[in-house]
């Protein structure tokens, strides 16, 4: 029997709504010969996270490159409600300290999360970021599976909020190199102007190295921190590098300036000086802020973009990932 890729793509589609009703977490493989990823995908029911943070699109499960893994599990327990229950590349949108007509919503109205649905308000307190919020609407999610790429569509419409997008990610393999790529469009299609930062936490896990000085970070810019990172850490130019290995509950993190308005300056690398094991990282748009995290368990540069989209206007940008191997202990 022969088939197509759009034979494929149907079949893996069937298989992945029967694992979704026999009560398993959904997932997806894609390969390029070179790198292998296995993706999360969303899911209101069973997917393996159903947080109200992080978009639920493009979660990554694990990729490797030849016998290196760059993500992986760093949280203790798994709770797929838990806001941060999540592992990969993964991304958040924030319209200033709050979720999108968050201040705009009476209580027990609706406001957005893109890339989740429309959530209740329920209560007047201040947003909390890292709380839970009841989903009221997660719109209309299409996927689709190729060898090689995943891409995702969401559709909402929220008339309680007036707000209302089409978002499309692709995560795709570049042809036969160590390259992913995390390609985005973000359509309004409601009637309030989109009004958001986005960034992408990057929960690097290379190798399952502990962080400390095995691992160095590099950036595209001269970097200057604007917490104190010493004695656990220091910031050299375009360098961070650890004095020591982390402890459990410790924690080096900042806001990172020294970056300007070119799309240059979009560019970081974290390399595993022990397993010679690294990824470099660049966007297309230009940084509006940075954080650094790290705890012991993993490892995170934190690029945001800012985005105004008027209503039937769209906005895209894209991230690129290459991974590299420079031997052990070099």
């Amino acid at each position: 029997m022969t088939y197509n890729r759009g034979m494929f793509r149907s079949v893996k589609l069937i298989l992945i709504g029967a694992l979704a009703l026999w009560g398993q977490v959904p997932e997806a493989t894609v390969t390029n010969g070179k790198l292998k990823a296995v993706f999360h995908l969303p899911d209101a029911k069973t997917g393996s996270y159903r947080g109200s943070r992080f978009d639920w699109s493009g979660v990554v499960k694990s990729l490797t490159f030849g016998k290196h893994e760059y993500f992986g599990v760093w949280y203790e327990k798994h709770d797929p409600l838990h806001h941060d229950a999540i592992t990969g590349p993964v991304e958040e949108f924030l319209s200033g300290d709050e979720a999108l007509g968050y201040g705009e919503a009476k209580v027990g109205g609706t406001f957005v999360r893109i890339g989740i649905g429309a959530m209740r308000k329920a209560s007047d307190r201040k947003f909390e970021r890292f709380g839970r919020y009841e989903l009221v609407d997660a719109g209309k999610w299409k996927v689709s599976v190729g060898k090689d790429r995943v891409r995702f569509v969401q559709d909402l419409m929220d008339a309680g909020s007036g707000y209302g997008y089409r978002y499309e990610k692709t995560v795709r393999l570049g042809k036969g190199t160590p390259e992913m790529w995390i390609e985005h469009r973000l359509k309004n299609t409601g009637k309030k102007k989109i009004v958001t930062d986005t960034y992408n936490h990057n929960f690097f896990v290379i190798d399952g190295e502990p962080t400390g000085p095995n691992l160095r970070v590099g950036f595209g810019f001269d970097a200057v921190a604007k917490s104190q990172l010493e004695p656990l850490a220091g910031l050299s130019g375009r360098k961070l590098e650890y004095r020591e290995e982390l402890r459990r509950g410790q924690t080096v993190m900042s806001e990172i300036t020294g970056f300007g308005g070119q799309a240059k300056d979009y560019a970081f690398e974290v390399e595993n000086l022990k397993t010679g094991a690294g990824v470099r990282f660049s966007g297309d748009r230009p940084l509006s802020k940075v954080i650094f995290w790290s705890i012991r368990s993993v490892l995170s540069p934190e690029p945001y973009l800012s985005m105004s989209i008027a209503p039937g206007e769209s906005f895209s940008w894209r991230i690129r990932y290459e991974l590299f191997d420079n031997g052990p202990g070099k």
